[in-house]
């Protein structure tokens, strides 16, 4: 078994019209036993920006950890948010600048940009970046998300449509990973608002 698939990890991104989505599944297992069923992969950087990491959980949260501290000193220099691309290529430039020991991670990450343009992008542990206009998946259950994301998608869907759609794709990808599922997470940002919810999903 890949390291990458020992926790465990389903993360999807999607775009919308002058929004977008970003969602998770909730388990974090070792192998194939379930430790936690409430298990935090989305992160907020700021109000119009998240990044999901799957791969290795104990990874991830470091990787979190440094991420926060990065913003937070641009944001003390520069008084501004971080803009998704900027912030890209942070997180990029602090994965492949430990790229003989990387961080066993793949981030997923959304955020507006400006005039409230949708950005999302996805990347290997080594930050060799993946920009999309559509979707982005990563985790264990990648495979089965490419498939309900390609069948489900389409162009400037408003954000009650866009969360209909990822929280199906998400839910019905799961089904099809024994590592990932018990339920899932879901963000849908748009410029006024922030919209959390939490879905139910099979318990096996």
């Amino acid at each position: 078994m890949s390291i990458f698939e020992y926790n465990g990890s389903a993360l999807v991104a999607m775009v919308g019209k002058n929004c977008f989505a970003i969602a998770s599944d909730r388990r974090l297992g070792v192998q194939l036993q379930t430790i936690a069923t409430d298990f935090q992969k989305i992160y907020k950087i700021h109000d119009k920006l998240f990044i999901g990491l799957a791969g290795l959980a104990t990874d991830a949260q470091t990787l979190h950890q440094r991420l926060v501290f990065r913003h937070k000193l641009y944001q003390l220099r520069e008084e501004r948010d971080m803009k998704p691309e900027t912030f890209a290529s942070l997180v990029s430039a602090i994965l492949y600048e430990k790229r003989f020991g990387p961080y066993f991670c793949q981030p997923v990450i959304a955020g507006l940009g400006d005039d409230d343009k949708p950005f999302i992008c996805t990347m290997d542990s080594i930050g060799a970046k993946e920009l999309a206009k559509d979707f982005v998946v990563a985790g264990t259950a990648s495979e089965s998300l490419y498939g309900a994301c390609e069948a489900m998608f389409k162009p400037d869907m408003e954000h009650e449509e866009l969360f209909e759609t990822i929280s199906q794709a998400l839910l019905a990808s799961v089904d099809r990973d024994c590592l990932s599922g018990w339920g899932g997470h879901v963000y849908v940002v748009t410029p006024t608002e922030v919209i959390e919810r939490t879905l139910k999903g099979r318990m096996d």
